[in-house]
Parts: C-alpha cells; sequence; structure tokens
C-alpha cells in the first residue's frame, strides 16, 4: 500500500545548544543547521537569528526555536 500525500520536515531555523561551561559560559546556535556563533544570553539568540536572516524569533515558539540541554533561561552549567 502506499501513501500518495508526502511528508515534508521542516526543522527548527533556530536550535540554541547547551551551556559550555566557559567564563563566561554561553550556548552555541545554529541557523537552518549551521553554527553561528556563541550566545550569552536571549538578545543573542535574537541577534544572531536577525543577522542570518530570521525574522520573526518568537523564543517561546518550538517551531521557530529549539532549546537543546535546559530552556531559555538556563545560561549556567
Amino acid at each position: 500500500m502506499t501513501n500518495d500525500a508526502q511528508e515534508v520536515f521542516h526543522p527548527t531555523p533556530v536550535v540554541v545548544l547547551g551551556v559550555v561551561p566557559d567564563d563566561p559560559p554561553y550556548r552555541m546556535v545554529e541557523i537552518n543547521g549551521e553554527l553561528v556563533g556563541p550566545a550569552y544570553d536571549m538578545v543573542d539568540v535574537i541577534r544572531l537569528a536577525h543577522q542570518a536572516g530570521v525574522a520573526d524569533v518568537d523564543l517561546d515558539d518550538p517551531a521557530v526555536v529549539r532549546w537543546v540541554g535546559g530552556a531559555k533561561y538556563k545560561w549556567v552549567p
């Protein structure tokens, strides 16, 4: 049996990775599958996304931002 409808996977454009225990701690940010740089706070996540062409960044929307290794308030190890 075949299914004519194809599922299309749309990855989350912004992925914020887990905290790196440096001084100061930071989280690496991926935009559309590419590492774009470190974020030291939520404002940095928005700035990096805007620089990469992601205009509407809702940090609470899981379709836009995926938080790995802790939610948006986790910035220390």
